[in-house]
Order: structure tokens, then sequence, then C-alpha cells
């Protein structure tokens, strides 16, 4: 049995226990739960993620000094900065880690609702197929019709979760540059790889036009989850705490 007819089946065994619930959108109901679930599991390495980027943030001043002493000997720049995240214990591309975790799970959505034989392309959302894409939702009854309009409140909340990380991004990234934290010592091209990090929160508003449904879905999902999930690690708790607070309470 293959991997895509285990979550497959999963999937419809879930949809079949909320149905009362959800009714024709049961199994986009089960997606959703499915979604959250994975990152519920992924949470704990988003906590370590964000404590990474506390202590990163602590240890600036070091980086920037590292930075204007070896401004002129890149080499001997990245061996520093590689020292001084090994001896902090963190890493720039650290934060990387849920999101390439979940590419997997993505990758398998999309297989499931783009594949005749997963039985699943028949399911809907609010009428719209969880296989179909939003071309067909303008073919059938345009933007305004029954199905376009499940598109349009998935655009209008992929465009609010991309408006808030781009301002949060924005401002991350102007610290950062005030702090000299740009990691380009250790990461060649990381630096400018950060400065248009925060224009790919829009990626969110291309994928929910291009992708099935269904996949569609899961990335809205999973984007919120994010966004709410970093609120609350960076609020004054949770990641926030120092290992000292932490053994104090």
């Amino acid at each position: 049995m293959s991997v895509f007819s285990t979550l497959g089946g999963a999937l419809a065994q879930a949809a079949d226990l909320i149905e009362p619930l959800f009714g024709a959108s049961a199994t986009a109901a089960a997606i959703i739960l499915f979604t959250l679930c994975v990152r519920a599991a992924l949470h704990p390495l988003a906590r370590a993620a964000a404590r990474g980027e506390k202590t990163r943030a602590a240890h600036a001043p070091r980086l920037a000094e590292l930075r204007r002493k070896y401004a002129k000997d890149p080499e001997r720049l990245r061996e520093a900065t590689a020292a001084l995240y090994a001896e902090t214990g963190t890493s720039p591309l650290a934060g990387c880690l849920p999101a390439l975790l979940q590419l997997p799970v993505f990758f398998l959505m999309y297989h499931l609702f783009t594949n005749d034989g997963s039985g699943l392309l028949g399911h809907t959302l609010l009428g719209a197929p969880l296989g179909g894409h939003w071309s067909q939702a303008l073919a059938d009854g345009g933007p305004f019709g029954p199905h376009g309009l499940v598109y349009l409140a998935l655009f209008a909340l992929a465009a609010a979760v991309a408006f808030w990380n781009y301002r949060r991004a924005r401002t991350t990234m102007a610290r950062s540059a005030e702090g000299g934290t740009a990691a380009d010592g250790a990461v060649p091209g990381l630096g400018g790889m950060l400065k248009v990090m925060p224009l790919l929160s829009f990626g969110t508003l291309i994928s929910v036009a291009v992708l099935p449904l269904a996949a569609a879905l899961y990335l809205v999902t999973t984007t919120a989850w994010t966004a709410c999930e970093r609120a609350l690690l960076h609020r004054g708790g949770g990641a926030d705490r120092t290992p000292e607070k932490e053994i104090a309470a």
C-alpha cells in the first residue's frame, strides 16, 4: 500500500466521522484538521526556532563586531561567524526547518487531488470541487458565483495573513540591518535573500490561484497557523523566555 493510498484512506475515514457536522464539505474540513495536526506536531521545532531567533538577536552586537573586524577578510569572517553560531547553538537557517518538513505533506495533498485514482476528486467545499482550480470557478459563474466566492474567501484570508507577515518581516529585516545581523558571513548570499523574503509572503495568493482547491486550502491553513504561532511565540512569553527564566519557573 502506497503512502498516497494510506493518506487518502485516512482522510476519507476522518471525513466520514465528521460528515454529520460538515455534510458535503466534510473532506475539506478533514484537510483542515489534518493540517492542524501536522502543525501541532511541528510546534516544538517552531518553538526551538523562535528561541534561536532570540539568541541570535542577543548576540547581534558580537556578530556586528566580527563583521567590522574582518570586513576585509571574508574567509576569516565566515569562520568566526560559524564559530559564534556553534558557540550559541543557533543557525541562521534553523527557522526554515518547520517549513521544509511540511513540503512532503504538501506534495502528498497535491497528488491526492490531481490523481483520478485517489477517489477524492469528487469531494467539494461549499460546492466547489476540491480538485478544481480558480480558472474553472471563473468559467462557472464568475468571481462572485457560488464557486468563485469560495476562492474569494481564501484570497481574503491569504491576503490578510500575507500582509501581516510582510509587515513583520520588514520590521525584522530592518532590525537586523541596524544590528548588522545579516548572515552573509556564514551563508553567502543570505543577506540578499532576506531582502526579498518579505515579498514572498504574497506568493500564497498566486498559489491559491493556480493550485487545486484542496492544496490551496492546506496552504492557507498552514500559513495562517504560522502567523498565529509566531505572534504567540514572540509576544513576551513562550519562546521569549530565556533559559534563566525557565529555570526560575
